[in-house]
């Protein structure tokens, strides 16, 4: 969409309102995002507060929870 320039506040008054020329309304390119979040994100968060030792436990313990990779 372009940049419009009006003279005056009736000229911009009499100007037709720019409809987005887009796939569908922004409400269902944001319902479509939101799908693709969820698609992509982890299912499960382990609750609680955790400590570790040392660094390899603690890479255990989120290639338990969390198998992204």
């Amino acid at each position: 969409m372009g940049v419009q320039k009006f003279r005056s506040i009736e000229e911009m008054n009499k100007a037709p309102v720019p409809e987005s020329r887009g796939s569908g309304s922004d409400f269902e390119r944001f319902l479509r995002h939101c799908a693709r979040w969820w698609a992509i994100s982890p299912k499960y968060y382990p609750r609680g507060v955790f400590k570790f030792r040392t660094m390899e436990e603690a890479q255990k313990a989120r290639e338990k929870h969390l198998p992204l990779k």
